[in-house]
């Protein structure tokens, strides 16, 4: 699963997605009106990430709402809190 939301992670339009899904929930219409590619190209993002379970979605009508998945990423920062190590107690 860590390769998936690493691989994920690595495109900066779906890095900007998660950003801006860090405001609050949106609709994919209201997602791609920040970006310059087609709807197309932003579902396919959005699937992407869904996929990596970076974020989750609910479906209102006609509309489908995406949001964060905020425990996936404090899994990620706890895994690269533990690869760095306790540095304290090194000395130069």
């Amino acid at each position: 699963m860590l390769q998936t939301t690493l691989r994920a992670l690595a495109d900066p339009i779906r890095r900007e997605i998660l950003g801006l899904l860090k405001g609050g929930r949106m609709s994919a219409g209201e997602i791609a009106e920040h970006f310059q590619v087609t709807a197309p190209s932003i579902s396919r993002h959005l699937s992407i990430l869904k996929e990596a379970d970076l974020i989750r979605d609910q479906r209102e009508g006609k509309y489908i709402y995406y949001e964060l998945n905020a425990s996936v990423l404090e899994e990620i920062i706890l895994w690269v809190t533990d690869l760095k190590g306790d540095r304290e107690d090194e000395t130069d």
